[in-house]
């Protein structure tokens, strides 16, 4: 984060922001410009990547089903706005470690191992990583005596949106997030290559909640796609993997989307509409908007 820093303190933070007399390098000024630029930039990625994504992306037939709840695309961004900010605080304590040096982050490729080719080893090596990490950690906040108090908030959405992709308890958030910045710590990783893993990690978890469940036939097997997910956000117990099928596989939790087998949520409303249980803008047979679905077995 030292890059992003810097660049902010160049040409905004240091001519703009801060009297001349408090030198760039001070922990607390430091500690206060990470929180904002920690805080500005998740905002714009998330509400960025979110809006693109819902607009573009997301099959807004879904806000159909019978199990989509009422105003639920404000409920999502409304969870994720109040919890990114408390999400950020132990965020730029690592941050901050990182920009004092203590991390095995490094600025250019000669100061790698393996010069080029290690750039492709770390970004290989950074997605296996995290995503073997994330599946046990999401395991344990499924475990019952932790999940009604941290994750369940995020299980109320069955059918998400990519605004549903941020929507955590602050705790929750932050023990999802943990491998990303625990890597640079135990592995080297440039610089420039984090913050685009960075990006494509907030990229990715959009994607995953954007309700397009096409996956390329041989890939289907393997990538922990949307259709993936869904299924994890309906069936409670199934799915935990990030970016692989790898871990539900060894973990025993692997089941095969709904969707591709003609069970989906898109299958499940086109079924109600054509049985006139719901009507073709979404309110069920006797008139109502969905409200709150119903419940699975875990609530």
């Amino acid at each position: 984060m030292d890059l992003v820093l810097n660049v902010a303190d160049h040409y905004v933070l240091t001519p703009y922001v801060y009297p001349l007399s408090w030198p760039e390098d001070t922990a607390l000024r430091q500690i206060i410009s990470l929180l904002v630029v920690t805080n500005l930039g998740i905002a714009v990625l998330y509400l960025g990547l979110g809006w693109l994504s819902y607009q573009f992306i997301f099959d807004h037939n879904l806000m159909k089903h019978p199990q989509f709840l009422k105003n639920q695309v404000w409920r999502e961004i409304r969870h994720a706005m109040t919890s990114l900010p408390i999400i950020s605080i132990p965020t730029v304590a690592l941050f901050f470690i990182e920009v004092k040096g203590y991390s095995k982050l490094y600025d250019n490729v000669e100061e790698s191992p393996m010069d080029w080719p290690f750039l492709l080893l770390s970004m290989i090596s950074f997605v296996l990583f995290t995503d073997g990490c994330i599946y046990w950690i999401h395991r344990f906040l499924h475990h019952r005596c932790i999940y009604k108090h941290f994750h369940k908030k995020h299980h109320v959405l069955k059918i998400p949106t990519p605004f549903a992709s941020h929507a955590f308890h602050p705790l929750d958030g932050f023990l999802s997030s943990m491998p990303y910045h625990v890597y640079p710590f135990l592995f080297p990783l440039h610089k420039v290559l984090y913050l685009v893993l960075y990006i494509f990690v907030n990229i990715w978890t959009v994607s995953i909640h954007d309700g397009d469940y096409r996956m390329p036939g041989p890939l289907q097997e393997v990538v922990n796609g949307a259709a993936h997910h869904t299924d994890h956000h309906l069936f409670f117990n199934v799915n935990y993997g990030q970016y692989f099928t790898l871990w539900d596989r060894i973990g025993g939790s692997y089941q095969n989307p709904s969707v591709l087998e003609g069970k989906g949520p898109l299958d499940c409303i086109r079924r109600l509409t054509a049985e006139g249980k719901i009507s073709s803008n979404g309110a069920n047979a006797n008139g109502h908007d969905n409200e709150s679905g119903t419940k699975s077995k875990e609530e």
